[in-house]
């Protein structure tokens, strides 16, 4: 039996994001959605359960629509759900989520196994789950591909970019994954159904001791601006040329705008 929580943020869709014409993102009206690799965490924690048996628990800071993000993740297996209610409109930093997030763990209670991704498809930091490890005083796996579970302890294969590396570590412990690790399911109608009947908390912060002014303590990074850039295609046309030597110019081309490595 393992008893796991997945920590997933309710993230905007990047790909609804317009830029306005001073260069601007305009994130009013953006549509959010559970953050892509956090499903892979979901989907690790319920392959974890089928073959171990034990409780999966979502949880998420953010907005009070959070949960009908928590939804999908309950139809993919949770067994309930958690939304603490961030004030400040998403605008606290990673240092400030650990905060909120540790304290709903605490309150939560006792935990096996923490998971989440590598980093958000929105903020791409990678810093909530080491930070969150940090505070909870826990040991941490970061950018796992692969996880098992073996006497009270996870093993996972790390992905280094230029290696892979098998670490094992005992539990209670936090691991991130990377996409790599699985295909998150889809889930199925009746699944859906009856994610509708599952427990789902909201948190204020007050609930957890804490406050907005507590949070902006906390939060040391500071907006400063956002700003979009073009991206502008170089319209490179090959054409009227045998396809051996279209191939080879095309690579070349390829080669010096560093899209492609050797």
């Amino acid at each position: 039996m393992v008893d796991i929580i997945v920590c997933a943020k309710y993230a905007w869709d990047v790909a609804e994001i317009k830029i306005d014409p001073s260069g601007k993102p305009v994130l009013e009206g953006v549509p959010r959605r559970i953050s892509d690799i956090d499903k892979n965490a979901m989907e690790a924690a319920v392959n974890l359960k089928e073959k171990h048996g034990g409780t999966i628990k979502a949880l998420c800071f953010g907005p009070a629509s959070a949960k009908d993000g928590l939804k999908e993740l309950l139809a993919m297996g949770a067994d309930e759900a958690y939304v603490v209610e961030d004030p400040s409109g998403g605008m606290l930093d990673t240092a400030a989520t650990v905060e909120a997030l540790a304290a709903a763990i605490q309150k939560m209670g006792s935990f096996d196994l923490i998971l989440c991704g590598e980093a958000t498809t929105d903020g791409y930091t990678g810093q909530v789950g080491p930070r969150l490890a940090g505070k909870l005083g826990i040991p941490q796996v970061t950018y796992a591909r692969s996880l098992s579970l073996e006497d009270g302890s996870v093993v996972a294969e790390r992905d280094l970019e230029d290696a892979y590396i098998t670490v094992k570590v005992s539990m209670p412990a936090l691991v991130s994954v990377t996409r790599e690790i699985n295909v998150p399911r889809i889930p199925s109608l009746m699944a859906i159904l009856k994610a509708s009947k599952k427990p789902m908390t909201t948190w204020k912060l007050e609930d957890l001791g804490l406050s907005k002014e507590k949070l902006e303590e906390v939060s040391t990074l500071k907006t400063v601006k956002l700003e979009g850039f073009a991206v502008e295609r170089k319209r490179l046309i090959i054409k009227e040329k045998p396809v051996e030597e279209a191939v080879q110019e095309l690579v070349s081309n390829l080669l010096k705008e560093k899209v492609l490595g050797v």
